[in-house]
């Protein structure tokens, strides 16, 4: 898997007003309830929050897209121009990117919105990261469903059983 996949809108270039975002979508169970978890980061450090429950249910595939939306939502409301974005979802930011697309339907649909989504500011880059690298929205999204926070081991520290 790659380290670092992105999807990138806009003219490349970036400035001090800059916004950072994470999202994370919890389906539970998998297809059930959709949780969404979201934090943007204001470019004088600012921190947003928002744990939010879904209307309707879905998988996790959806659950990640419906995420993707909301932050891009809360991050138009708040006059953002300029964003970097964070997702542990290999499935969004592949197909966010045009790179793949499902068979699915409702999934080419979601994707389909997200990048309309997207287009509308001036930058943004999507990003993939490992899970343990995105465990405030992971929480957040969790919280919206009442189920606690799920631990994501760090890839180099792993648990060593007892002998």
């Amino acid at each position: 898997m790659k380290a670092e996949s992105e999807v990138q809108t806009g003219t490349g270039e970036t400035s001090q007003q800059l916004w950072l975002g994470s999202f994370d979508g919890c389906a539970w169970p998998n297809p059930g309830k959709i949780g969404l978890g979201l934090v943007l980061v204001s470019p004088e450090g600012n921190i947003l929050t928002f744990s939010e429950r879904a209307l309707g249910a879905g998988c996790n595939n959806v659950a990640e897209l419906l995420a993707c939306q909301s932050v891009l939502e809360k991050a138009e409301e708040n006059g953002v121009e300029r964003l970097l974005l964070h997702s542990d979802s290999d499935f969004v930011v592949r197909h966010c990117d045009g790179s793949e697309r499902t068979a699915v339907l409702h999934l080419n649909l979601l994707v389909e919105r997200v990048q309309q989504m997207m287009s509308r500011f001036k930058w943004v880059k999507l990003c993939w990261v490992p899970r343990y690298r995105n465990r405030e929205a992971d929480a957040l999204s969790r919280r919206a469903l009442g189920l606690p926070p799920k631990p994501a081991p760090h890839p180099g520290k792993r648990d060593r059983k007892r002998r």
